[in-house]
């Protein structure tokens, strides 16, 4: 089985590629990324590839299955403007690609309370980027989306390490429905965003 993941170098995206390669049913690993990643694996090719050229990219062998962990937040990104370029565009580029690809399931991850007609600008580009996912026509497409993500990051800022803080402090709190908003650990997402997308029938689900 060959996989595509983009978004290798985040908190989940990378946690995506580690089980990938240690998976036994993985053949191949095709990462499409901006920068070399540092390490080499045997089941491991990277492809560098500026993410706004993602749809114009070819590849003579058929891939499977996708995953993309596309996203940044405002204060790395700069504006609204350039976030919804790499949350929104940039993934919906990831999708054509795989579209194109031959791609049978695709995994991606988003947000919890994604919705194309939020008032508010992050969850509003996030339920953008899955409409546009869903629109590709992808047999099995499948959205992840977490609260606060929990995990090391290689750019910690010091509003991560206070949000992991109150997470801690404030997620036994919250029970019942609530329980959604929890912080979540970045392997436990990209593990369960994995087992879905294997296995999971045709159509578009929602974790």
């Amino acid at each position: 089985m060959t996989i595509c993941v983009s978004g290798a170098s985040g908190l989940v995206g990378n946690e995506i590629l580690i089980q990938l390669l240690n998976d036994p049913r993985t053949d191949k690993v095709l990462v499409l990324a901006r920068n070399p990643l540092g390490f080499g694996h045997a089941k491991m090719q990277v492809v560098l590839v500026p993410f706004d050229q993602l749809d114009q990219l070819e590849v003579a062998e058929k891939i499977n299955v996708a995953f993309c962990a596309l996203g940044t937040t405002l204060k790395k990104a700069g504006s609204k403007v350039r976030q919804q370029e790499i949350d929104r565009d940039y993934v919906v580029s990831f999708g054509k690609f795989c579209k194109k690809a031959g791609v049978e399931k695709l995994g991606v991850v988003s947000s919890i309370g994604a919705n194309e007609k939020s008032s508010n600008f992050y969850l509003r580009t996030k339920g953008e980027m899955e409409q546009g996912i869903s629109q590709l026509g992808i047999p099995i497409t499948v959205f992840i989306r977490p609260s606060f993500l929990i995990g090391p990051r290689k750019e910690r800022q010091f509003s991560d390490k206070l949000m992991q803080v109150l997470s801690f402090v404030i997620s036994p709190l919250l029970i019942g429905k609530a329980r959604k908003y929890r912080g979540v650990q970045g392997s436990k997402v990209a593990q369960k965003l994995i087992e879905t997308t294997l296995t999971e029938t045709a159509g578009i689900h929602y974790i």
